[in-house]
């Protein structure tokens, strides 16, 4: 099991992974001039750069002497960072992005990067050339981890789907054709509750269909199954044997739901806390959930830049929060007088005037940085452990949009 600091070291370079894969997207070629390559950790150095030497020279068959010109030149920047390794790259492989992007007006900029021992392997050698950088296997590389096949039925309606690390993600329906217990006129009842039994037995072999059909194809990436409904449906449905036998033996829990629509998936999932303790949903709620019922009651908690970067550096922020989707920076300025004041902006928005609040002297920019690494290497420093935040929840949302995305619990009430 890893420890809380090797935790937040994979989260931090999973952040800055975010950062660049974010950087790439924007950029866009003129043309097929923008160069991606994958490179297993078990692949050659001296093989990449006889691949890259051989693209070079077939590069010079393209018509366009500018796409022609920066495809070479990409290739060339590419094989100088080759120049950094020795016989096979570091564990977990590497990925190089390089090409000439739009820079507006015309203008073309030069841009390479290189990411390092990624999240998880990279599986096989790529080469791509395209008017966009190839940043999908990347991000797949970082989609949140745990994978759990979700079901909640009753004998009217029933739905399946998954939890993706922190997204519950609705997938399939099913309404039934089961009679209610009032039967027809004219009808035995021993002859109507075996028609009831049929129509319900046909009910949970369509849904164990639908989980089947949705859930075996992965079953050997699949943490588990969740089943939640009424009793005694989900108990009826289980101890049917309707499901494929791999998935039963997933199945980690029943739990007692009172919806068996869309939002019943949802309320499995909460259901399910103590089952999925582990999982960084679970984990992510149980932060802010602790941070609420401290600001509800007045101590130990903080949020907003100012004060919680204050907090910090008085040493007494336990957990410092974060919101994942966070993309801001902060400015530091400098007045005549030497007043220094800070400022969160908008990452896209260049950088404001500022007037000092103090003497109301013109401001000069000292330094522009990223919050979160602010913010993070303040903690660093202090002991202080960093958690992020999704915004697939509520209350991840929350500390978004009304508390700015930063906030902390506390070691001790400070009262700032």
């Amino acid at each position: 099991m890893a420890t809380d600091a090797e935790e937040a070291n994979e989260d931090r370079r999973k952040y800055e992974f975010r950062k660049v894969i974010e950087e790439l997207k924007d950029f866009e070629g003129s043309g097929t001039q923008l160069v991606t390559i994958y490179i297993p950790e078990d692949k050659q150095i001296s093989d990449v750069v006889a691949h890259v030497t051989q693209e070079h020279s077939e590069a010079a068959n393209i018509k366009s002497k500018q796409t022609r010109t920066n495809v070479q030149d990409a290739l060339t920047s590419i094989k100088d960072r080759l120049r950094y390794y020795d016989t096979f790259p570091p564990e977990n492989g590497i990925v190089i992005f390089s090409g000439a992007v739009d820079a507006g007006g015309g203008q073309t900029d030069m841009v390479t990067r290189t990411l390092e021992s990624p999240p998880q392997p990279v599986e096989s050698f790529r080469y791509h050339c395209d008017s966009n950088f190839l940043t999908d296997p990347l991000e797949h590389m970082l989609a949140d981890k745990g994978l759990f096949g979700l079901v909640v039925l009753d004998r009217r309606e029933a739905n399946v789907g998954w939890l993706r690390g922190k997204r519950v993600e609705p997938v399939k329906s099913a309404s039934s054709l089961v009679p209610g217990k009032q039967r027809k006129g004219g009808q035995s009842a021993q002859r109507f509750a075996r028609l009831r039994l049929e129509a319900i037995d046909n009910f949970y072999q369509e849904v164990a269909g639908m989980a089947n059909d949705l859930f075996v194809p992965d079953r050997h990436e699949l943490d588990g199954v969740l089943v939640g409904g009424p009793s005694p449906t989900k108990d009826e449905f289980l101890d049917g044997d309707y499901l494929h036998h791999e998935l039963r033996d997933k199945v980690i829990g029943k739990f007692d739901v009172s919806y068996t629509d869309e939002s019943g998936l949802y309320d499995l999932v909460d259901a399910a806390e103590d089952a999925l303790a582990d999982q960084e949903i679970m984990q992510d709620k149980s932060q802010m959930e602790e941070f609420f019922e401290k600001l509800h009651t007045g101590e130990e908690a903080t949020y907003g830049f100012d004060a919680t970067r204050r907090n910090l550096i008085m040493g007494s922020v336990d957990r410092l929060l974060l919101s994942e989707d966070l993309r801001s920076d902060v400015v530091v300025y400098d007045c005549p007088n030497d007043h220094e004041e800070f400022e969160v902006v908008d990452r896209r928005h260049s950088t404001p005037s500022h007037e000092c609040s103090e003497c109301g002297e013109e401001a000069e920019v000292q330094e522009r940085e990223d919050v979160i690494e602010h913010l993070m290497g303040i903690a660093e420093q202090r002991g202080t452990e960093t958690k992020f935040i999704s915004t697939d929840f509520e209350k991840g949302e929350q500390l978004l949009d009304a508390f700015g995305g930063i906030a902390g619990i506390l070691r001790y009430s400070t009262g700032v």
